[in-house]
C-alpha cells in the first residue's frame, strides 16, 4: 500500500539503542495492558502464559521485552532467546498499527520478520488481526491536543 518508504537515519538508531531496555519494556508492556488485556480471549491467555516476546524496532535499534504473567503483561528481561521475536522498521510498526498494511504482506517482503515459535507467531497475529481496535492515530500525541484533552478533562 505505502509507496514511499522511510527509515530512520542511523544516527537517531544508534541515539536510541543508548536508552536502557527495561524502562522501554516497561512502559510498552504497559500500553500493551491498556491495548489489549480485556479483549484477549482466555484460550489466548492460557497460550501466552510465561511466554517471553521481543519486538524489535530495527531502524529505532529498540527492542522491547515483555511476557504474559498471571492476568497481564508485564516486562520481561533480555535473558536469553525469547519464545517469540517480531522485528520490522518504526514505519512498517506504524503502518501496521494504523492498519493501512497487512501483516502478511510484510512478512511475504520481509519487511516483518518473525523468529522462534511459529505456532505462537501465528496464535499472535491471528489475535490480534480478530480484535477490533482503533487505528492508531499518531495525531492524538500533538502536545496540543493532549493538553487540550487534558484541560477538558479538568473542566468536567
Amino acid at each position: 500500500m505505502s509507496q514511499n518508504r522511510m527509515v530512520l537515519p542511523q544516527p537517531v538508531g544508534k541515539l536510541l539503542s543508548l536508552l536502557p531496555v527495561y524502562p522501554g519494556s516497561l512502559l510498552f508492556a504497559t500500553a500493551l495492558n491498556l491495548a489489549l488485556k480485556n479483549s484477549l480471549p482466555e484460550d489466548v491467555k492460557q497460550s501466552l502464559q510465561g511466554k517471553r516476546l521481543c519486538i524489535r524496532v530495527s531502524d529505532a535499534q529498540l527492542t522491547f521485552h515483555f511476557q504474559w504473567n498471571g492476568g497481564s503483561f508485564v516486562a520481561a528481561r533480555n535473558e536469553g532467546k525469547p519464545d517469540l521475536l517480531i522485528g520490522a522498521s518504526a514505519q512498517d510498526f506504524l503502518l501496521l498499527a494504523q492498519r493501512q498494511e497487512d501483516p502478511d504482506t510484510l512478512f511475504f517482503s520481509r519487511r516483518l520478520i518473525m523468529e522462534g515459535d511459529t505456532e505462537l507467531g501465528l496464535l499472535v497475529k491471528n489475535t490480534i488481526d480478530a480484535i477490533d481496535l482503533p487505528v492508531f492515530d499518531p495525531g492524538r500525541f500533538v502536545p496540543a491536543r493532549v493538553l487540550a484533552r487534558l484541560s477538558a478533562k479538568q473542566k468536567s
